[in-house]
């Protein structure tokens, strides 16, 4: 008791209000150091603070939060005077942080709380950890058998449900003649006879009159060994149901032929945009998704037997001061498709007048209902009807995404690629210190409305739902927090919910591609590549490598502080052994601050500057602005691969990371933050190496040790490179996730319909919310943070919640 009684003294006295893991971490490694001969009472604390989470302090008291496995959470009280250890609710937990948050003003007794289980109880819910993120295998799984109980009903529903599809007016998979189930089953028998007879190759023209008497109408496939396999294994899930059997049926019905892609903030276009305020790896994500989608959808309609021609449009802001991109323009196909194009809708302000420059993600909240508004009447001038699916992507998309999908009654797909709650620590307890700047009173309302709304969600990586054995998921952040003042969330999103999928994306094969495989190299880049890189002073390029024989250690990234590039350069800086062995190559921002307009990227070109000042890095070191041509992108990777380099991405935390499966496409030994999906993506040891940004010594080791094991044996260089090749070429294709995707929308669009899977009850509470609650504060976004909060904290340093920390 004497010795936990210290220990929480020793957290206390830290006099940080909130205390997150590294804190109580670094707290603990001194105090076990200075009680070793306490063996007993130091298995009991290894144990508390490796669960420990978070930890609430003040005054006498502490809280804690526990969380003893992946998305299991547990809260306890602790008196530090009287020694005394209760377990509590996440209620009075919340309530304590927000005493805390308010310690010098009124606590609100009647808070808003927030609680969505009650409408989940009767919804079927995963209960295993390594299931999260499987919720399409799960819900087969679970409906499947109430689908095809013993009455027929389920059966009958399939078969309207079957009924339901047509083009413009065109009927497709069955018409009026197939009857009810009962004829269904008849006419099935009758068309799997006529079809065993008929040649393979046979098409629907040639089949057509035979068929529409029992019932039947295009899609059930091209040929007729295509329509025997569907009408086949539909007869077998009325025999002998199965989940995998449905999954197949429902993945080969015809229900996507247009989808609308939304990501309205940053610059999108396809050229002069990347390393612009709030645009990257997104946008290279979308494009690429847009064109592997569009390759699945015709390859699908082809193989239903239907002459379609899909649509996909992606509607982001138009942006009439576009700094040099093609932001301004209304239109723009998408380079290698033919049926998708970009579609940009401005931004209009109370009055209805059109906003002109560009806006930071931050601040985009106020124009999003009238973006939508806009969004759906393009939608329905472009595509005539309303499309088959919707896609948001961030925050501001999947928040459009919402409401579009509530108007049109249309299938909502998210994808977040990043949410700010988890990188930004305390922006939800201590939302007031961000609000001028960030305004997460908006976006993580948004983020609660939008998660809750979509009838599914993807994600690139298990660890982007329910992070690792000792972090905390972006969107497990989402299930339990507090906005003082604002609301308190008991119960937001779970992660147990079959509604979560991963699905994660490639990189373009025809950019991307091993070093080795010269006939599709353009040799016609090298010169100008070499002189980039190894060449004397340009305008784009600053820093030169006095040894150009030497290794190149290649990092590529747009310039904040979450990339953590300028904490690459002064590890390289500070290891003599390192600079000795290998050069480092940068790509990434402006070379002049005066250049950029965010305030964060001005920061780190001017600390990059600092860097190789400080450590004498000319000579060892080239620093080149970002490249915005993928084709030049690739051929940089296969010019490093040449060279025996390694590709670095030493980011803070990142989300999935674009670059590495990039660099890995290309041959590159990749070494990568454990922070985030590169965790998943690379197999520490075997097709490249873990890095923990939070341990830059213990970083630059692994790299050096690896350079050092090449020289002395190349072929250890090799096999990195090989097996990187084949880890992208089994897990990471655009095509594997194409088809996936599209997969999914069917399957949810199905159960949608037959189980009011879009919860009706729940889709109430969160219109609710929006209209009384998020829209408020939209409105409302151009007020200054309220005068007292900041005397508060100048006042009362304890109820700084500390410097602002982005995760890692």
């Amino acid at each position: 008791k004497k010795e936990a009684y210290t220990f929480f003294l020793s957290c206390r006295e830290l006099n940080i209000p909130i205390l997150q893991k590294p804190d109580i971490e670094a707290v603990y490694r001194d105090f076990r150091g200075d009680h070793a001969d306490t063996e007993p009472l130091v298995r009991i604390l290894d144990t508390l603070v490796g669960k420990t989470q978070e930890a609430v302090s003040f005054g006498d008291d502490i809280y804690l939060a526990l969380r003893p496995n992946i998305a299991r959470w547990e809260y306890f009280h602790i008196h530090v005077e009287q020694g005394f250890c209760r377990e509590v609710q996440n209620t009075e937990y919340l309530d304590f942080k927000e005493r805390l948050a308010n310690s010098h003003g009124p606590v609100d007794p009647w808070p808003l709380e927030v609680d969505l289980s009650p409408f989940e109880r009767g919804f079927p819910k995963l209960r295993e950890r390594r299931s999260i993120g499987r919720g399409v295998e799960f819900l087969n799984r679970h409906l499947s058998g109430r689908l095809f109980a013993e009455d027929s009903t389920g059966r009958a529903q399939l078969c309207q449900f079957l009924m339901l599809h047509e083009y413009h007016g065109m009927k497709l998979m069955l018409n009026e003649l197939a009857g009810d189930y009962g004829q269904l089953r008849t006419s099935l028998r009758g068309a799997i006879e006529y079809l065993e007879t008929r040649p393979d190759d046979m098409e629907w023209d040639d089949l057509r009159n035979d068929l529409r008497p029992l019932g039947f109408e295009p899609g059930w496939g091209r040929t007729a060994a295509e329509m025997l396999e569907s009408m086949s294994l539909l007869m077998d899930i009325f025999e002998a149901p199965s989940a995998m059997n449905l999954e197949r049926f429902l993945g080969r019905i015809p229900m996507i032929f247009s989808l609308v892609i939304l990501t309205p903030h940053g610059y999108f276009g396809q050229s002069n945009v990347l390393g612009k305020p709030d645009t990257g790896g997104q946008v290279v994500y979308i494009l690429d998704q847009v064109r592997a989608l569009e390759n699945e959808m015709l390859q699908s309609i082809r193989d239903h037997g239907l002459d379609i021609e899909p649509q996909i449009l992606v509607l982001t802001r138009l942006i009439p001061e576009a700094e040099g991109t093609t932001c301004n323009q209304p239109v723009e196909p998408v380079y290698g498709t033919k049926h998708s194009r970009i579609m940009r809708i401005p931004f209009r302000d109370n009055c209805g007048s059109v906003v002109t420059k560009w806006t930071s993600r931050f601040l985009v909240w106020p124009y999003l209902e009238r973006y939508a508004e806009d969004a759906a009447q393009l939608i329905k001038a472009e595509l005539g009807t309303k499309p088959d699916l919707i896609i948001g992507n961030y925050s501001d998309g999947n928040l459009v995404a919402s409401l579009l999908s509530r108007k049109m009654g249309v299938t909502q797909c998210n994808i977040a690629h990043a949410l700010e709650k988890s990188k930004y620590q305390n922006s939800d307890t201590f939302w007031r210190r961000f609000e001028a700047e960030n305004h997460f009173s908006c976006q993580h309302t948004a983020d609660l409305i939008s998660m809750n709304t979509a009838d599914f969600i993807i994600t690139s990586t298990y660890q982007e739902i329910a992070g690792t054995r000792d972090s905390v998921g972006q969107y497990e952040s989402y299930a339990s927090f507090t906005m003082p003042g604002l609301f308190r969330v008991v119960s937001g999103i779970d992660v147990f919910d079959p509604k979560f999928n991963i699905v994660s994306p490639g990189a373009d094969p025809n950019i991307f591609f091993p070093y080795s495989d010269t006939g599709q190299r353009v040799e016609s880049l090298l010169p100008e590549i070499t002189d980039l890189v190894e060449g004397g002073p340009r305008p784009d390029a600053t820093g030169h490598l006095e040894d150009p024989s030497k290794p190149l250690l290649f990092a590529m990234s747009r310039l904040d502080k979450i990339k953590n590039v300028t904490g690459l350069v002064e590890m390289y800086g500070r290891d003599e052994a390192l600079r000795k062995t290998a050069n480092l190559l940068i790509a990434g921002g402006f070379l002049d601050p005066a250049e950029s307009q965010d305030d964060d990227e001005k920061q780190q070109i001017d600390l990059m500057h600092a860097l190789m000042r400080e450590y004498d890095l000319d000579g060892q070191m080239r620093w080149i602005t970002m490249r915005t041509d993928k084709t030049q992108v690739g051929e940089i990777y296969r010019f490093v691969a040449d060279r025996r380099g390694a590709f670095i991405q030493p980011a803070l935390f990142e989300a999935f990371g674009l670059t590495v499966i990039e660099a890995m496409s290309s041959g590159l030994p990749t070494f990568a933050t454990r922070y985030g999906g590169p965790l998943e993506i690379i197999e520490n040891g075997a097709c490249g190496y873990h890095l923990d940004p939070a341990r830059p010594n213990e970083s630059t080791r692994v790299i050096r040790d690896f350079l050092e094991r090449c020289e002395s044996d190349p072929s250890t260089w090799d096999r990195i490179s090989d097996a990187a090749i084949q880890r992208v070429e089994s897990r990471y294709t655009w095509k594997l996730y194409a088809n996936r995707l599209l997969t999914l929308s069917r399957i949810y669009g199905f159960w949608k319909y037959f189980t009011n899977i879009e919860r009706a009850e729940t889709r109430r509470y969160l219109e609710l919310l929006y209209g009384l609650l998020y829209r408020n504060i939209a409105e409302q976004m151009d007020e200054a943070p309220p005068k007292e909060v900041e005397d508060d904290i100048a006042e009362n340093p304890a109820d700084d919640p500390g410097p602002v920390r982005v995760a890692g």
